[in-house]
């Protein structure tokens, strides 16, 4: 399949590229390989090939969700470098 000139003025217009008339030459060939290339590609027989999400068969290695002792707001608190009623206490940034 071709591309005719007056796709490739469309798009043109579409994507606010102007091409002088060696460009839309050059464009023409370019979009019509591709298509072709497409339609190349369309031939292939991939009824035997299972689809893929990634061409190495890899498994998610998780682990497990379990309950873990966590830091005490005190603890916390004494990394801070300004404390104030129990929380992380920072400069007004908002004026």
């Amino acid at each position: 399949m071709s591309i005719s000139k007056e796709e490739v003025l469309k798009i043109e217009k579409l994507s606010r590229i102007n091409f002088n008339d060696d460009q839309l030459e050059k464009q023409i060939l370019d979009l019509s390989n591709i298509v072709e290339f497409a339609n190349q590609l369309e031939e292939i027989d991939v009824s035997q090939v299972k689809p893929t999400a990634h061409i190495l068969d890899i498994q998610n290695r998780l682990r497990e969700d379990k309950e873990e002792p966590c830091f005490s707001r005190e603890e916390i608190l004494k990394n801070a470098p300004s404390a104030q009623g129990g929380c992380i206490s920072v400069p007004k940034v908002i004026e």
